[in-house]
């Protein structure tokens, strides 16, 4: 499997089977990660974390709070793609984590990015 990242008109494709996506709240600047599985169906979330809470991002019921950070498994379907837009006022984008390396994704504003599984 494969994970394509569609930005700018472009495609980049990763030999991957998993990846982590994590970013900060532009409000609450709190930090995200989200652990993913890319299968031939869609991109299912294995896992999320939160690292404190905010306004209009409470743990959700049974996270459990682990050094630091709450985790739970989102009950989330298989998701054909993730669609990520660029707004510019985080003051960064996102970061996508493989086994292999790290990429910022979307850190000026602009388009969107979508992330999706191919062959």
């Amino acid at each position: 499997m494969s994970l394509c990242i569609l930005a700018a008109g472009k495609t980049v494709t990763l030999a991957v089977t998993a990846f982590t996506l994590s970013w900060t709240h532009s409000v609450e600047r709190t930090h995200w990660q989200e652990d993913w599985k890319v299968l031939p169906s869609g991109l299912r979330i294995a896992e999320a974390r939160i690292r404190g809470s905010g306004a209009g991002m409470e743990p959700p019921e049974g996270a459990v709070l682990k050094g630091g950070w709450w985790t739970y498994v989102p009950r989330l379907g298989i998701q054909p793609r993730i669609v990520l837009a660029a707004s510019g006022a985080t003051g960064g984008g996102w970061t996508l984590c493989t086994v292999q390396d790290c990429r910022e994704l979307g850190k000026a504003a602009g388009g969107t990015i979508v992330l999706e599984p191919c062959d």
